[in-house]
């Protein structure tokens, strides 16, 4: 389980990048969130960004039948709508498509050029006003994290959202050591490199292969269990195929041996030295 904002996640979420975009889509996607609800995911991840509100619109609707206060809805602002004069408008437009009164967590999508301790402060009103329980931030690198813990209640922030998975390894130099000391949870998007279409040929790969014989399970499911092996990752994969999403989900059930992980760490070495924050 994923602690964030003193809330027990499952710590596979439902990522939506790319989702409400076609209408023709629409029921296949619904089905796929509902799925994964049903399946014991808690997380939902979207943002305003996605499909320009699109994506918060099909979860608004998928999360219609189930109860609101046992799932977790994390949204992202872009960062020109950060200031303390648009953040709030740029929130209420969000909690108006997921038909909703509150998010879970809100996070800045990147760094921007707003003031961070003014995106602070205008989240920290927001969370004041009840309209979100938690904020973080998304696509923050070591500096941007040691800038925005200087400012004031800087120390509130409740995750960091970025791109890690097998063959995407370059937080662990640095920012992913620097967020275990400040015990700051990691949330991984493209946990699956986006169904392995980011050039890692991890498919392809005969210890993964070997590794997913053992467990039964798909090499998707084994890149799950590894993005989760430690404690304070909750893993976001989007899919919109229900089957897919609830192999999604079971993946947390994988425990993975210490040899199996060593395997990896050999067909996929950890970073030896800082690499720039990878971002697709």
């Amino acid at each position: 389980m994923v602690n964030i904002h003193q809330k027990e996640l499952f710590p596979i979420g439902l990522g939506t990048w790319h989702m409400g975009e076609n209408k023709n889509k629409k029921d296949q996607e619904i089905k796929a969130l509902r799925t994964g609800i049903e399946y014991g995911a808690t997380a939902i991840d979207t943002a305003e960004m996605y499909g320009e509100g699109g994506s918060e619109l099909l979860v608004g609707e998928a999360i219609r039948p189930f109860n609101r206060e046992d799932l977790f809805l994390i949204s992202k602002v872009y960062p020109w709508n950060a200031s303390k004069k648009q953040l709030p408008i740029s929130l209420e437009n969000s909690l108006k498509r997921l038909a909703t009164d509150y998010l879970d967590l809100y996070l800045l999508h990147w760094t921007g050029n707003v003031p961070i301790e003014e995106t602070i402060e205008a989240l920290e009103e927001a969370k004041k006003a009840g309209k979100i329980k938690a904020w973080g931030v998304s696509n923050f690198d070591v500096k941007d994290l040691k800038e925005m813990y200087e400012k004031e209640n800087g120390q509130y922030c409740q995750a960091n959202q970025v791109l890690y998975n097998l063959g995407e390894r370059g937080i662990e130099f640095d920012l992913f050591p620097f967020m275990k000391e400040k015990q700051l949870p990691l949330i991984a998007y493209a946990p699956i490199a986006e169904g392995d279409s980011l050039g890692a040929n991890l498919t392809r790969n005969k210890s993964l292969q070997q590794i997913a014989e053992n467990h039964q399970a798909t090499i998707f499911q084994i890149l799950l269990a590894w993005s989760i092996r430690y404690d304070q990752t909750l893993a976001i994969p989007q899919s919109s195929n229900a089957e897919h999403v609830i192999e999604n989900v079971k993946a947390a059930g994988i425990q993975l041996s210490e040899t199996e992980v060593k395997q990896l760490d050999e067909e996929f070495p950890k970073p030896t030295k800082k690499q720039p924050l990878a971002i697709i």
